[in-house]
């Protein structure tokens, strides 16, 4: 596999470090950065409904570059968001889930101190919402990495993760 050509994404609960990590990482391999879209879309937004987060997982993906690059969400963000906030999963991001593509994907622990933002809405449940990232993880036969400790054990984790995927 080319260094080129990889496709990564960070998922997880909220305030677990996806972005920091992505960031990071899309540096370190010197790819392309795509930053989470809803908070764009909710930077300005009082509240949202539940076709929100269609919109807004459309758009994650039409930014999603066709060479390598390091996303810091994808669907299964946008699946148990679904889940957890109306009970159910609309048939546009279960079918964005089912088609989505990526090499890796690095499943950020809950085990870092949680940080307010206007944005976040799950301060008490994020070792639940882990469960539900990794149950889901699992069940669709991911590549996937778990991240914990502090950042210097987490980039170390990526690096090796990544080494495998560029030398098998």
């Amino acid at each position: 596999m080319e260094k080129s050509t990889l496709r990564i994404a960070f998922t997880g609960p909220e305030s677990c470090g996806k972005t920091t990590h992505a960031v990071w990482l899309s540096s370190y391999l010197e790819l392309h950065y795509i930053a989470e879209y809803a908070r764009t879309y909710l930077d300005d937004q009082i509240s949202y409904q539940q076709k929100d987060l269609d919109i807004m997982a459309q758009e994650q993906v039409k930014r999603w570059p066709k060479t390598g690059f390091v996303a810091d969400t994808e669907m299964h963000v946008f699946q148990v968001w679904s889940e957890v906030k109306y009970a159910e999963v609309s048939p546009v991001i279960s079918e964005l889930l089912k088609t989505q593509q990526f090499d890796h994907y690095f499943l950020c622990a809950p085990d870092i101190p949680w940080e307010a933002d206007p944005l976040r809405e799950n301060p008490l449940n994020r070792d639940m919402l882990f469960d539900l990232y990794l149950e889901q993880l699992e069940k669709y036969s991911r590549n996937f990495t778990i991240l914990t400790g502090n950042l210097e054990n987490r980039q170390e984790l990526i690096k090796g993760s990544i080494s495998e995927l560029l030398n098998p």
